[in-house]
């Protein structure tokens, strides 16, 4: 599979014309019958090399993780209690699980510090030197992942000392350590989802920051699900700006923005939707229920608008619940399910099928500033010959 990347490639380095790439992406929009950019084309395997890779990959870095838990219990062994009598003391087991709290401290500095220091050496040869999508996201994530676990590992400590404001000062820290290396993982291999990490980096130190000066006191949990929503938002309008720089979407800032949304969704959508009651596990009732189906229509509508499906799939599993439940409240409860999956497997695969001329609509009724800012809504682009060089 090549990407937009490879064909800009290749015109840079002169192997295609200008002209031969624009028709080959008009060729390929005819034969699928729907416009290149609403394909929403990300490489995630060039060939079964790739998984194969990233097999070994996975199998490296868990090693390594291992590797480092294990250098952490013997750098701070923890003694097992020794009493006697009717069991141990308040101080025997103050003792022991403040030496079990900084050995799970440094066995996740130690494993995040080892990941992080692998995955970059990795990075160099199978995402510089060889290209590789599937690999390179893992390597990208092990990565910046790492780098946070090991910045992270210390706020356990302060965390067990019953200091939830010291925990979220401690995950702004890691995340802001966090951001660093994933934008300095972005100067060295512009891997587009790299972006999307260091957005979530970010997310997560001024939530951990908003969290640590506002204080036990304030921080509840529908706060903290308002301080998510509002990150997610952040993250959508920041997506959006990489999309309205390539809204033909030929670029790497395409791929760029196809993950920001990915990671916008959910933030915006979980928070949403726990104001239902869905993520509780119980009865939610017909109202929510119906709210939910409503919210989820508007994001239909937005995805639309934007040509991109990242919203529809993260509240997916909040509509099947409330549908479920739904189904089960008049009566059709061995049927369930079953409803549920039929009412929305016909919905996603009509809405995919008659995806543009559904867009044309909702982008028709746009006002002009705001469909200048979003993909044309047009057919594919006719049979085009392609234009053979002299």
């Amino acid at each position: 599979m090549y990407s937009e990347d490879d064909i800009n490639s290749a015109v840079a380095a002169g192997a295609l014309t200008p002209e031969a790439a624009e028709s080959f992406r008009s060729h390929m929009s005819h034969v699928r019958n729907l416009p290149r950019g609403s394909e929403e084309n990300v490489r995630l395997i060039n060939s079964f090399n790739d998984i194969f890779v990233a097999i070994g990959v996975v199998i490296l870095l868990l090693a390594a993780g291992t590797i480092g838990q294990a250098i952490a219990a013997l750098a701070l062994p923890v003694e097992p209690m020794v009493f006697s009598g009717d069991g141990p003391t308040d101080a025997q087991e103050d003792a022991y699980y403040a030496a079990s709290s900084m050995q799970q401290a440094l066995q996740m500095s130690l494993a995040g510090l080892m990941v992080a220091a692998i995955s970059w050496p990795l990075a160099e040869f199978f995402t510089r030197k060889r290209r590789m999508a599937l690999p390179s996201i893992l390597l990208l994530l092990a990565f910046v992942g790492g780098v946070f676990a090991s910045i992270f590992g210390l706020g356990i400590l302060a965390v067990e000392a019953g200091s939830d404001r010291a925990g979220a000062l401690a995950i702004s820290v890691a995340g802001l350590v966090a951001a660093g290396a994933a934008y300095a993982h972005w100067k060295r291999f512009m891997v587009p989802i790299t972006v999307a990490a260091g957005g979530a980096a970010v997310s997560a130190t001024v939530i951990g920051m908003l969290a640590a000066i506002l204080g036990d006191e304030i921080i509840s949990a529908t706060v903290l699900q308002a301080l998510i929503f509002m990150a997610g938002l952040g993250v959508f309008v920041f997506a959006m700006r990489w999309d309205i720089s390539d809204l033909s979407r030929t670029t790497r800032r395409s791929d760029v923005a196809f993950w920001l949304h990915l990671l916008a969704a959910p933030m915006i959508a979980h928070p949403i939707f726990a104001l239902f009651g869905v993520t509780d596990g119980g009865t939610i009732g017909i109202g929510a229920a119906f709210g939910v189906i409503g919210v989820y229509i508007v994001f239909g509508l937005v995805a639309l608008a934007i040509d991109r499906r990242a919203l529809l799939v993260s509240a997916l599993a909040y509509v099947l619940a409330a549908l479920t439940f739904l189904f089960d409240e008049f009566g059709a409860v061995e049927l369930n399910f079953a409803l549920t999956a039929l009412v929305i497997g016909s919905a996603l695969l009509s809405l995919s099928a008659f995806w543009l001329p559904i867009r044309k609509a909702v982008v028709s009724a746009l006002p002009d500033r705001a469909r200048a800012l979003v993909p044309l809504a047009e057919d594919p682009p006719a049979q085009v010959e392609p234009t053979v060089p002299a």
